[in-house]
């Protein structure tokens, strides 16, 4: 009986699914997020230095971002109006240093017009905001990506505006078409519903059919029209807040605009909810989990139990598409928030090797720096960006180790069990695509017996650890292990044959 026979008497659905997995760009990508004013300075900085005018100011590349004082007669920040210069046309000329880390995906902040760097307070959804450069810049650049096979992510920022939108500035204008774009009540404090009521995010009322063709339900909408210019999907900020009903509509009309494209939502909430109606989230508890068990504030007993119920609730398809992050413009940098290297280090493996996308901040790479915001947004340090970089050599070693065992990125999670050390196996449909991750979180050095319920496991057969080159046996579907504080064992089983016998050779 041949092997396809063979498996023609199984539940060929068990099969599929990993190649259906595999054939999907959002499952298990990984994704690097730039900040493009932040991340290549522009070559025809002088050209542009108009754009720039007080109360905006442009700083040199070398200038690290610090918190400003509040502008009242802008009512923004000092630092909002803070600039270093980059475009879309400085991005296009780092596209090899993507292929050079290996990426999937380029996301980017907001790049529509918008009064402050962080662009979050759009002042219009169209176009591309003057300091960035034209849609024939975006249009170049997404084709550049797309001509080295990497997709483009966008930031969709639909729960609200910004104060100088001309949608909101002709609010007291009756013939303004716009003008029940809003909620504008004068019992309110600043007289219009804010989004967590800072005066210049003004919120949108989605519930207005007006404001849903608009964004997403026309023809020519938002949502369809960057996806039809170039954009392969969205990362939709404060996504929580729109609810689950308009985001299943904002996802059902780019899916129908370009199937396959991915919707992301930001999410500090739950997950498990919140699918089909999202293609994936951006994980924030996933996120304050892996660094809790990375600096002991919680066990690893305690967080593997946390991660198991998150991933037995949520829907594991959609988990494949959400990304994993340890930092992004939002947070401190990780370098920040776990200082010693021995945590951030085994962080970083978690991230790497639990389901789902990884999602890069750009520099983290390279080990910049920077507490909370504006710091956390300092233009790239390209200086770091050398082969004596070891940060930067472990995360090339990580995106590689990715792109070698697709496990990593399409694999089932099965949970590993243990006492004192953190666990789990990812798997596919073939044994010798199976990665065992084994981590100690601990302060002291841990030697256990681990179970590795695995049924394609052979005894006395060898597992490798990838980073190590070290080999422990199997024996009764147990392994012993020791492992040094903070460090983290990524095993592989050796299948091959050795002096022309293996006892895989019959197991698939």
């Amino acid at each position: 009986m041949s092997f396809l026979d063979y498996s023609n008497t199984r539940d060929l659905t068990y099969w599929r699914k990993f190649e259906e997995r595999e054939s999907d760009w959002r499952n298990g990508a990984c994704i690097y997020q730039i900040i493009v004013d932040r991340f290549v300075p522009a070559a025809n900085l002088d050209a542009k230095r108009h754009l720039y005018e007080r109360p905006k100011q442009l700083h040199d590349w070398s200038e690290e971002p610090r918190k400003g004082h509040y502008l009242h007669e802008h009512e923004v920040w000092s630092h909002e109006l803070d600039f270093w210069g980059g475009d879309l046309q400085s991005t296009r000329s780092r596209i090899d240093y993507l292929k050079f880390l290996d990426v999937d995906v380029l996301y980017t902040t907001p790049i529509n017009p918008a009064w402050t760097n962080h662009g979050y307070d759009g002042i219009s959804y169209r176009g591309v905001r003057d300091e960035y450069g034209t849609m024939d810049d975006f249009r170049a650049l997404a084709k550049d990506l797309h001509d080295n096979n990497l997709r483009l992510i966008l930031d969709g920022v639909f729960n609200h505006l910004g104060r100088k939108s001309l949608a909101f500035q002709e609010q007291p204008n009756p013939d303004n078409a716009s003008r029940s774009w809003f909620e504008i009540d004068p019992n309110l404090p600043d007289g219009s519903r804010n989004w967590a009521n800072v005066r210049n995010l003004p919120e949108l009322v989605l519930e207005n059919p007006a404001v849903a063709k608009h964004l997403w339900s026309g023809a020519d909408s938002v949502v369809r029209s960057w996806l039809r210019e170039g954009a392969d999907g969205w990362r939709l900020d404060v996504s929580y807040e729109l609810g689950m009903y308009f985001l299943g509509k904002i996802t059902q009309a780019a899916h129908q605009e370009k199937p396959k494209s991915l919707v992301l939502g930001e999410m500090p909430n739950w997950p498990a909810e919140w699918f089909p109606e999202l293609d994936g989230v951006l994980n924030f508890p996933l996120r304050e989990i892996i660094i809790r068990i990375a600096d002991g504030r919680i066990s690893s007993a305690q967080g593997q139990r946390m991660m198991e119920r998150m991933f037995d609730e949520c829907d594991f398809e959609h988990m494949l598409k959400s990304w994993v992050y340890l930092d992004n413009h939002d947070t401190a940098r990780i370098t920040h928030v776990l200082p010693n290297e021995r945590e951030r280090r085994l962080a970083i493996f978690l991230q790497f090797t639990l389901p789902g996308s990884v999602n890069l901040y750009y520099g983290t790479e390279l080990g910049m720096t920077g507490g909370e915001e504006p710091e956390s947004r300092a233009p790239m340090r390209w200086d770091l960006a050398n082969d004596s970089n070891q940060t930067l050599a472990l995360y090339r070693d990580l995106i590689k180790l990715r792109r070698e065992h697709r496990a990593l990125r399409i694999g089932d999670l099965n949970w590993l069990v243990a006492e004192k050390l953190l666990g789990f196996e990812r798997r596919t449909n073939r044994v010798k695509d199976s990665v065992f991750v084994i981590a100690n979180p601990g302060k002291e050095t841990v030697t256990e017996t681990v179970l590795l319920a695995n049924s394609k496991l052979m005894d006395h057969a060898l597992l490798l650890d990838e980073f190590t080159g070290q080999r422990l046996e199997i024996m009764r579907s147990m392994v012993d292990i020791t492992l040094e504080p903070g460090q983290v064992a990524v095993l592989t089983p050796l299948v091959e044959p050795v002096d022309g016998y293996s006892p895989y050779k019959r197991i698939h």
